[in-house]
C-alpha cells in the first residue's frame, strides 16, 4: 500500500469513529452491523450484495476495531462472528451469505490445490496419503464391520423387451427393512461374460425415472452392459419408507446401497468382475467419485458436472458425513485422483462448479496420474457453453470412454453416419418403472418407515 493511501485510510478510520456517538470501551464499541457494511462500501468503494434480513437488528462489537487496509481483511473481521462469508464477483461488487460448510470460494479452493501437492510429490508419498484417506472413509462407512446382507430375496418386477435390451425393475434389502429400488438393464441377449456399470442418481428432475437417465442406461445395455440406476434416499420409491432426504444418513445408506447392489450384480452368471464402471451426474458425480475412491472393484468412473476444488456437494447425501476432514482436509479434486491409475472421464461444464476444471482441477488430476506415467487413463471433456445436465453431448463422451475401457460394442448404437442414435432407448412412465406400484401397501411386511427406526436398525448393525 502506498504512502498516500496509507493517509487516506487512517484518515477515514477515525473520521468514522469520530462519527460514532457515545463509543467507548464500556459500550465494547457496538455497532449495528448494517450501518458497519454501508460504511465499508463508502470507505472502499465497493458495492455490498446482501438480504437485509441477513445482517437486520445485528449488532457488532468493537465495530471499527475491526476495520483493515483492505477491504477482504476487513469483511472477514465484521462478518465472521455472524457466521457470513463473502465472495468477490467482480472488481467493485461483493456479496455476501451465511456460511457453508459445503462451499468455499474459488481463491480457497486453490489455495488448497496447492496446499496439497506439497503433502506429495510422487508415487510413494501418494500413496501413503492415499491410504491415509481411505483408512478414514473406510471407517466412517463401516466397512470394516459391515453387517451380512438380509437373506431375502431380490424383489424383481415388470419384466419388459424393448429393441436391443431389456428392463426389470429390482428392490435389495440393504438392512434389515431398508429396501433400495432401482432398475436394471440388460442386452436382449446375454453370451459370454459382459461388463457391469452402476448409474447412480443425482438430483435431477424425477430421479431414476429421468429421461436422460433411462436413455444412457438404455444405451448402455444395447452396447453390452449390465446396468443398474438406483433411487437415492427419499427420492422415487424410498420415498414410501422415507420422507426427509437432507439427512447425513442419506450419504450413508447410499455407499451401503451402491455396495449391496454390486454385489448382487457380480453374482450374476453373466457379470464379469475385471470390467466394472460406474457414472453419475450431479449428486450420482459425487457419489461417483467417493465409490471409486473406496471400492477397489470398480475399474472406470465417469463423474459428471461435479468435480470442483471449491464446492464439496451441498447435499447431506454429499457431505453429510465427514469424508472431507480426512486425512486433516481434503476435497472432491483429491478424491477422484484416488482412482488413479484406472480410467477416468471428467466431464465438466461452464454453468455451474465445475467451470474451472480446465484450469485448476484437470491439472491436479493429471499430475497425480503422471506419478504411474498413466496420463492416457485420465480425460476431460469440457462443454464450457453447457449447463448442469446429463445431456446428450455429456452422454456421448461417456459413450465413447466407457466403449474404450470396457470394450463395448459401440458400433450398436451408431447409425450409418457414425453418429450415436438414441432413438432406441425407450423413455417410459414412471409407473412401469415401480417395484412397489408406488404405494406403501406393496412393501414388503418388515419395511421401516421413517428415520427414528432406520436409526435403530443401524444402532443395532453397527453398534453406534
Amino acid at each position: 500500500m502506498s504512502k498516500n493511501k496509507k493517509i487516506l485510510f487512517l484518515f477515514a478510520l477515525l473520521f468514522s469513529v469520530f462519527l460514532v456517538e457515545a463509543q467507548n470501551s464500556d459500550t465494547k464499541y457496538s455497532r449495528n452491523l448494517e450501518d458497519v457494511l454501508l460504511d465499508i462500501e463508502k470507505q472502499y468503494q465497493v458495492d455490498l450484495s446482501f438480504a437485509g434480513s441477513m445482517v437486520r437488528g445485528k449488532m457488532l462489537d468493537y465495530a471499527n476495531w475491526r476495520f483493515r487496509p483492505t477491504i477482504e481483511e476487513t469483511l472477514k473481521n465484521v462478518l465472521t462472528p455472524f457466521d457470513l462469508v463473502f465472495e468477490k464477483q467482480d472488481d467493485n461488487t461483493y456479496r455476501i451469505s451465511h456460511f457453508r460448510y459445503s462451499k468455499i470460494t474459488l481463491r480457497e479452493g486453490v489455495e488448497r490445490l496447492d496446499y496439497m501437492k506439497t503433502l506429495y510429490e510422487d508415487q510413494k508419498s501418494w500413496e501413503v496419503r492415499k491410504a491415509e484417506l481411505k483408512e478414514c472413509m473406510l471407517a466412517i462407512f463401516h466397512f470394516y464391520d459391515l453387517p451380512q446382507w438380509p437373506d431375502s430375496d431380490p424383489i424383481v418386477t415388470n419384466k419388459r423387451k424393448m429393441k436391443g435390451y431389456q428392463v426389470e425393475n429390482i428392490a435389495l434389502e440393504v438392512l434389515p427393512g431398508l429396501y433400495t429400488t432401482g432398475s436394471i438393464y440388460k442386452p436382449a441377449k446375454l453370451k459370454g461374460k459382459v461388463p457391469v456399470i452402476l448409474c447412480p442418481n443425482g438430483h435431477f428432475t424425477n430421479g431414476r425415472y429421468n429421461e436422460d437417465m433411462q436413455i444412457r442406461c438404455a444405451m448402455l445395455a444395447q452396447m453390452g452392459a449390465i446396468v443398474m440406476n438406483y433411487d437415492l434416499f427419499a427420492w422415487g420409491e424410498s420415498l414410501l419408507q422415507f420422507e426427509d432426504h437432507k439427512q447425513s444418513t442419506a450419504q450413508l445408506v447410499q455407499v451401503l446401497s451402491s455396495e449391496r447392489i454390486l454385489d448382487y450384480l457380480l453374482s450374476l452368471n453373466h457379470a464379469d468382475p475385471d470390467r466394472v464402471a460406474i457414472t453419475g451426474g450431479s449428486g450420482g458425480g459425487s457419489h461417483t467419485m467417493l465409490m471409486s475412491a473406496i471400492d477397489e472393484r470398480i475399474n472406470v468412473s465417469v463423474p459428471v458436472v461435479m468435480l470442483s476444488c471449491y464446492f464439496y456437494g451441498g447435499c447431506p447425501c454429499e457431505s453429510g458425513q465427514p469424508i472431507h476432514l480426512c486425512g486433516g482436509g481434503t476435497n472432491n479434486v483429491e478424491i477422484a485422483a484416488m482412482f488413479a491409475p484406472k480410467p477416468q472421464l471428467v466431464i465438466s461444464d461452464g454453468g455451474d462448479w465445475s467451470n474451472h476444471v480446465p484450469e485448476y482441477e484437470f491439472p491436479f488430476m493429471q499430475r497425480t496420474y503422471g506419478f504411474y506415467n498413466q496420463l492416457d487413463h485420465v480425460k476431460n471433456v469440457h462443454l464450457p457453453e453447457e449447463g448442469h445436465d446429463y445431456g446428450r453431448s455429456k452422454r456421448i463422451a461417456m459413450y465413447d470412454f466407457m466403449g474404450e475401457f470396457l470394450q463395448l460394442d459401440t458400433v450398436r448404437v451408431k447409425d450409418k453416419s457414425g453418429n450415436y442414435d438414441e432413438s432406441n432407448s425407450v423413455i417410459e412412465d414412471e409407473a412401469a418403472m415401480y417395484v412397489f406400484s408406488n404405494d406403501k401397501a406393496n412393501l414388503p411386511e418388515n419395511a421401516i418407515h421413517g428415520i427414528d427406526e432406520l436409526e435403530k436398525v443401524l444402532e443395532t448393525s453397527f453398534g453406534e
